[in-house]
Parts: structure tokens; sequence; C-alpha cells
């Protein structure tokens, strides 16, 4: 795989963020870093990691150290496109590491979980 095929969308404050990139590392990958904290989200990147993923909105909701249910935002009742929304305006509601490749894309925690997308 090269470079451009392989993507983590990071946070470098996040241990599990740190040793999923790690792990590409190990793998002689040198992946594409996205520091979504940075760089934001947009719509359509969303939609593709989810549908790429088979997740949901929900399912890459960070409820831990966001605003999660301040907002509503973990109430059964509250749509993927108001999460998805959410998400877009405040970037910290997605949980990390994200990583894609040809073979997919997944939410890697634990890390390893990255190693079923090489």
């Amino acid at each position: 795989m090269s470079r451009s095929d392989v993507v983590i969308y990071h946070n470098p404050a996040c241990g599990t963020s740190r040793n999923a990139l790690a792990l590409l590392r190990d793998k002689g990958i040198e992946p594409t870093v996205v520091e979504y904290l940075k760089t934001g989200w947009t719509r359509e990147q969303l939609e593709d990691l989810i549908a790429r993923s088979g997740s949901s909105a929900r399912e890459l909701l960070r409820e831990r150290g966001t605003k999660a249910a301040e907002l509503g935002l973990t109430d059964p009742t509250t749509s993927d496109e108001a999460i998805l929304a959410a998400m877009i305006v405040d970037p910290i509601l997605v949980n990390r590491p994200i990583v894609s490749t040809p073979k997919g894309a997944a939410l890697c925690r634990p890390a390893d979980l990255v190693l079923g997308l090489l």
C-alpha cells in the first residue's frame, strides 16, 4: 500500500490514536495523517467513512470528554443526521482514530483493529 492509500484521522493527544499510528509505521506504512481537530470534517468525508466502515454516525460519536450528552446526542431518539451535523460543527465529537485503506475504514479502538484493514 502506498502513502496515498492509507489515511489515519488522528488526535496526537490520544494514546489509542498514537498506538494505531505506531502500528501502521511498524508495518512499513507511512499513512497520510489528518489531524481532524485542526482541519475539521466535511459532510462528504464523514458520510464516506460511515459508509466504508459499515457503521453509523452514532457508532462514531465520542461521548467521553465531549458535550455529546449536553447536546442531546446520546439520546436514542436523536437522528444520525443531527449527530452528523454536530460532528461537523465540533470535530471532537468524532471518536478516534479512524483509519481508511483500500479494504475499508474503521474506528480503531482498540488500536490493533487497524491490522484488519491492511
